[in-house]
C-alpha cells in the first residue's frame, strides 16, 4: 500500500534573504505552561507565573541553526535533528556559569534569524546542550577567545515559524 500525501509545490523565492541568526531566547521546558499552534505557527506561548525567556546576544555572523532529516525506510523511522550553535566571545565567569546552568537543564528555545523570522525548537520535547567547547583562548592575539554551545531538538519535523514573542 503507498503512502500518499497532499504536495501543493514550493515557488522561487525572488525576495532578499540573509543567513545567521540575531539572538536567541531561552526558557526552561518546565515553565512553559501552553504553546498554541495555528497551521503550522506557534502563535502564542503561555508561560508559568512570573516565568520568562532570557536574551542570548552574540556577535553577528558566529551563530546558527542547522535541521537535518533523519530517516530509515528500513525501520520505518523518521526525525528531525537540529543543533543551535552558539559563540559567545571571551571567556568570563558569568557565561562560564550561565552554560553550566544551560548544561543542566531542558530548554525552550525561540532563534530570530536575520531574516526576521523566529522558530521554535523544544516543542515535543526539551531542548538539551550536547556539545560544544569549554573554552578556548585562541592561539594568536587575533584569535578568538570564547566558548562554543551546542543546543539539540529532536523532532518528528522541522522547527516551527513563531509569531509569538517570547516574554522577557
Amino acid at each position: 500500500m503507498a503512502c500518499s500525501q497532499t504536495l501543493a509545490g514550493i515557488a522561487r523565492d525572488c525576495s532578499s534573504n540573509m543567513g545567521g541568526i540575531k539572538t536567541v531566547y531561552i526558557a526552561n521546558f518546565a515553565d512553559v505552561a501552553s504553546v498554541t499552534v495555528t497551521s503550522g505557527v506557534v502563535t502564542a506561548i503561555t508561560m508559568e507565573a512570573s516565568k520568562k525567556f532570557y536574551k542570548y546576544a552574540f556577535s553577528p555572523n558566529t551563530s546558527s541553526f542547522t535541521s537535518n532529516w533523519n530517516v530509515s525506510p528500513e525501520n520505518g523511522t523518521k526525525y528531525v535533528e537540529t543543533l543551535l550553535t552558539m559563540v559567545f566571545n571571551k571567556m568570563d565567569a558569568t557565561k562560564r556559569l550561565e552554560i553550566v546552568a544551560l548544561a543542566q537543564t531542558e530548554m525552550v528555545v525561540v532563534v530570530e534569524d536575520n531574516n526576521g523570522t523566529m522558530w521554535y525548537l523544544g516543542y515535543e520535547e526539551g531542548v538539551r546542550l550536547t556539545a560544544g567547547s569549554d573554552g578556548q583562548t585562541g592561539t594568536q592575539r587575533g584569535d578568538r577567545n570564547g566558548y562554543t554551545v551546542v543546543l539539540q531538538d529532536i523532532a518528528g519535523e522541522l522547527p516551527m515559524t513563531c509569531t509569538a514573542t517570547p516574554t522577557t
